[in-house]
């Protein structure tokens, strides 16, 4: 669901803007945008990659945001900021809300959609479009373990992956 914000202006740049139900980790240089249903796992996958980074599978990760997220495209990129009320927070299913530091705005390199259900077991390349800007696109099944593909793409496709524009 997108939630439209409305055109705003910087300088001669148009941005468009729009606030999700998603959450966003900083990989690199470049955020995890993790979308899915209410109960899909965005929360544990985006606490998962912060751990992946404290124990050395990744070399750098930080919260962006949880739960919302609003994305602008400003300069034929498409930027994540934590909902402002949740800056901070994530939500551990089961303990409740936890403090961590926090981006307050990263480039996004990767989307991930988690439950899609256009989900392959060997997917070609996929992308993600969004105000004219296209990124790569991760769709994973339901019960599908995230994080090993998370990874996957990430590393293969380097924190220097720029998305496009149409």
């Amino acid at each position: 669901m997108v939630e439209s914000v409305g055109p705003r202006f910087c300088g001669d740049e148009r941005m468009r803007s729009a606030t999700v139900h998603a959450s966003a980790v900083l990989v690199g240089a470049r955020a995890v945008l993790i979308r899915g249903a209410s109960g899909a796992g965005k929360s544990r996958l985006a606490l998962e990659l912060l751990d992946a980074a404290r124990d050395g599978r990744l070399r750098f990760a930080r919260l962006v945001g949880d739960d919302r997220v609003h994305l602008e495209s400003a300069n034929g990129r498409l930027l994540v900021r934590p909902a402002r009320p949740l800056a901070g927070l994530i939500e551990l299913r089961g303990v409740g809300l936890l403090r961590r530091d926090y981006e307050p705005c990263a480039v996004v390199g990767w989307v991930v959609d988690l439950d899609a259900a256009d989900a392959q077991r060997l997917p070609e390349q996929q992308t993600f479009e969004l105000h004219g800007i296209k990124l790569p696109r991760l769709g994973l099944a339901t019960r599908a373990a995230p994080l090993p593909a998370v990874i996957a793409l990430i590393t293969s496709m380097g924190a220097a992956t720029a998305p496009q524009t149409a």
